[in-house]
Order: structure tokens, then C-alpha cells, then sequence
């Protein structure tokens, strides 16, 4: 899997995987539980992984929904 999304946003991990979840892209989350334990200093970030071949449907998808993301 391909990282599409590394935030320490909450909302915004939950915004990108409604999405990915409402257009049928398999996605996982990473991280979640050590970017909770490390508390408010955001030294480890959530991720959202993508395959890798959804993953230019993936960032098409967050980009029309007005989710800027870096290419990684």
C-alpha cells in the first residue's frame, strides 16, 4: 500500500477515508494509535494508504473534494 495522506488532523484523516470509503477505494489506516499515544506534540502522524492503483483516483478524489495533499 501507498501512503496517500499523513496528517496529525484528525478530521481530516476521517474526511479523506469517508471518501475513500464512499468511492469503494480500499484504504487502511497507520499509526493511529501511536500518533494518540505520543499526545499533542504530532511527532508521529495518522496515514492513509492506498493501492497502488487507485492510488491517482485516490488523490483525484481528495483534490475535487478541496483536499490539498502533497504528492509523496
Amino acid at each position: 500500500m501507498i501512503e496517500l495522506v499523513r496528517s496529525n488532523d484528525p478530521v481530516l484523516i476521517s474526511f479523506a477515508t469517508s471518501l475513500l470509503t464512499e468511492a469503494g477505494i480500499q484504504h487502511s489506516v497507520a499509526d493511529s494509535q501511536m500518533s494518540v499515544i505520543d499526545g499533542s506534540i504530532g511527532a508521529i502522524p495518522t496515514r492513509v494508504l492506498v493501492t497502488q492503483g487507485r492510488l491517482d483516483e485516490a488523490r483525484r478524489l481528495l483534490a475535487d473534494a478541496g483536499v490539498q495533499i502533497e504528492a509523496i
